[in-house]
């Protein structure tokens, strides 16, 4: 007999400590996931750029509480929708407690300094380490939930049931080796999961499982077998993803109006330019764009050149237009036309755009029965996907690509390159071995537990994208430490790696004392 769908979403559910919760699994899951440290050090871990304490930007904890917000409120909408409800129902299920639950836990991955940690950390990895998987903050996450977390009651993870541990997995599926056939093979990959262009022979350059927990992957997803496709999010990893896209599209720009860093010229130059002369625009030749890309206007018809390029099943022209257009009347014409000035009006004009857009975007979610490779089952109307496209690339644009930014990132990336140089050196003496951070001993002995029985009965997934297996204790004792390493690291809060490496170097007059860390 078939199994119940529903009971296998709540596998793995423990007796949640408030007994009132007990037939309430999944919002067990959620607090168990609040009351994590993971979750706490979120409030210390860079968004785009450190708070210094200002109180005025975002950090991944502020971010985590507004996605979830968001995908409480896209779940309420699309049951309360017959035609949507039914469609759910067919494609696994939705409850708003676990999208609200997978929405809290999807950034517990992120290391200290956002995205530029992320990618220090996959490198020293990848090259220092030799590890197959490198590091990706989503797999960090799963590994965190499923593995490195102790505060479920089996001491492994955090024991949630198999519905908000699938709906976590935003990207389901490996680096390099797992499932086969990959989704990078396939003739469009899903968003994420081909190599990145700059770096060939390194796998997907997003995913959400290291080869180390794949078994729990394979249990989590179980109850949406011959329902979804293996590469297919789950409608309440959907949900999770397309409201982590909204809030992240509304919220960052919101932060930089409000200390200053989001100008009203340059980007009213840039969307009032392509308005303008969007033909003409149209009808440069590739190169000549990429030559005047500094010029206003360029930087956004490459953008409707790469949607084309990448995302057919859904981009239109006049579309791409109308979305343009309405940001220049809301952004440009309305919140950035006068500064931020910490005033009442101020905070209500902030507060209005950030409310008013949030409604439009939950608003234009739908429900997809065959969504494109691109797409999950829960996506967005056209209109209101090429407004998140055009908002997402006014922050890329006029945030994350200034030259003082990046100047900033550079010393970021120096101090965790260091860090992990610093930590490496500890383990490798014997003299002080004994003197380990008892944290950082436990996760070593954690990752040579994992590498060893992966020698045994998987060595396939040691294989890295050179083709080279890894063979011999010594081999397996490097990858478990370099494991061990980043999963240290990437666990740290920014201060925490920033005072760790002055003690470390001498630097601090006071012993470290941070019991999580220790």
């Amino acid at each position: 007999m078939e199994p119940d769908p529903r009971t296998l979403r709540r596998e793995n559910a423990s007796e949640p400590a408030w007994s009132d919760l007990a037939d309430n699994p999944f919002r067990a899951d959620r607090d168990r996931i609040v009351v994590s440290p993971f979750f706490a050090r979120l409030g210390g871990v860079t968004q785009v750029v450190s708070a210094a304490g200002s109180g005025l930007l975002h950090n991944r904890l502020t971010h985590s509480l507004k996605v979830a917000q968001v995908a409480r409120a896209i779940s309420q909408r699309l049951l309360s929708s017959v035609d949507s409800a039914e469609l759910i129902g067919k494609l696994g299920g939705l409850d708003p407690d676990v999208a609200e639950a997978a929405a809290l836990a999807h950034d517990l991955g992120h290391p200290p300094f956002g995205h530029l940690g992320e990618q220090v950390l996959d490198r020293i990895a990848r090259h220092r380490f030799s590890l197959p998987d490198g590091f990706e903050g989503n797999a960090q996450t799963f590994r965190i939930i499923t593995t490195t977390d102790v505060r479920g009651p089996a001491a492994v993870g955090l024991d949630l049931t198999a519905a908000v541990r699938a709906a976590v997995l935003k990207y389901p599926w490996a680096r390099l080796h797992w499932p086969d056939p990959h989704p990078a093979a396939m003739r469009i990959p899903p968003r994420g999961a081909a190599e990145p262009d700059e770096a060939p022979g390194t796998g997907s350059s997003k995913f959400s499982a290291y080869c180390t927990e794949l078994d729990d992957v394979v249990a989590a997803r179980r109850p949406f077998a011959g329902r979804i496709e293996p590469w297919q999010q789950t409608v309440e990893a959907s949900v999770m993803d397309t409201a982590d896209d909204l809030a992240y599209a509304i919220h960052d720009i919101q932060d930089f109006h409000r200390i200053g860093v989001l100008q009203h010229a340059p980007v009213a130059a840039e969307l009032g330019e392509w308005l303008d002369h969007a033909v003409e625009l149209a009808g440069l030749d590739n190169a000549t764009l990429a030559a005047q890309i500094r010029r206003p206007g360029r930087s956004l018809e490459q953008l409707r050149r790469r949607m084309h390029a990448k995302d057919a099943w859904i981009v239109d022209d006049d579309a791409f237009a109308h979305a343009v257009s309405r940001i220049r009347a809301e952004l440009v014409d309305g919140l950035l036309a006068e500064p931020f000035d910490g005033s009442i009006e101020a905070e209500q004009a902030t507060a209005a755009f950030s409310a008013r857009w949030t409604h439009r975007l939950v608003d234009g979610v739908i429900v997809l029965p065959s969504p494109s490779t691109r797409a999950g089952h829960v996506s967005l109307r056209t209109a209101q996907w090429h407004e998140v496209q055009v908002l997402k690339f006014v922050h890329r644009r006029f945030v994350l690509l200034r030259p003082e930014l990046a100047l900033h990132q550079r010393g970021q990336a120096s101090l965790l390159t260091t860090l992990v140089d610093a930590l490496d050196a500890w383990l490798a003496d014997r003299d002080e071995v004994s003197r380990l951070p008892r944290r950082l001993h436990d996760l070593v002995e954690l990752a040579q537990s994992e590498f060893e029985d992966l020698a045994r009965n998987a060595p396939e997934l040691l294989v890295g994208a050179t083709g080279e297996p890894v063979a011999g204790a010594d081999a397996v004792r490097g990858l478990a430490r370099g494991r061990a390493v980043i999963d240290f690291v990437s666990s740290l809060t920014d201060k925490q790696a920033v005072s760790l490496l002055d003690a470390l170097s001498g630097r601090s007059g006071q012993p470290w004392s941070d019991s999580f860390v220790l």
